[in-house]
């Protein structure tokens, strides 16, 4: 369970990443998000004077935008012999393999009988994952699953990665 540490790595200066994406939310969840926030704080206001008028503006549609923001934060790198997923780091010398999956492959392997052990990254709002399977006796996690734009690409340079480092 060493492989995964909240802490940011100590080396001072890192190789450019084999693979970088970061896990943004589409413009229409955006849209859908603030037209909500914006509904709200007018049935909050409903016409009335005085700080009712513009309080629930001031507060509601900046706390969406902080939240939208929050939710599209992950980051996935594979660099410097590690796949990173937000602040999650995994050594590629402990992948024995990486499955590019997409939305039906994500489905199943997440579904009802998904592993209770498994590291899982998923956002909804992206269709792609890769599977990553792990070669570590030490360490009860079968597999990691991670959301991906470009799952094919990340898989790739992650068996690259993995493959250098051997």
């Amino acid at each position: 369970m060493a492989r995964v540490s909240q802490s940011p790595s100590p080396s001072s200066v890192s190789a450019p990443p084999a693979y970088a994406e970061r896990l943004r939310l589409p413009w229409w969840l955006w849209l859908a998000g603030l037209a909500a926030a914006a509904l709200l704080a007018v049935e909050v206001w409903m016409g009335a004077g005085g700080a009712r008028a513009w309080v629930p503006f001031a507060v509601l549609l900046p706390a969406v935008v902080a939240g939208l923001a929050w939710l599209g934060r992950i980051r996935v790198a594979v660099v410097d012999g590690e796949l990173r997923v937000d602040d999650a780091r995994l050594p590629v010398r402990f992948v024995a393999d990486a499955i590019a999956l997409d939305a039906e492959g994500r489905r199943e392997v997440l579904g009802v009988g998904a592993d209770p052990l498994a590291f899982v990254v998923q956002r909804p709002w992206i269709p792609g994952a890769v599977q990553v399977v792990l070669d570590d006796p030490a360490d009860p996690t079968p597999f990691w699953v991670v959301s991906s734009r470009h799952p094919v690409e990340l898989a790739e340079a992650l068996l690259a990665a993995r493959d250098a480092a051997r």
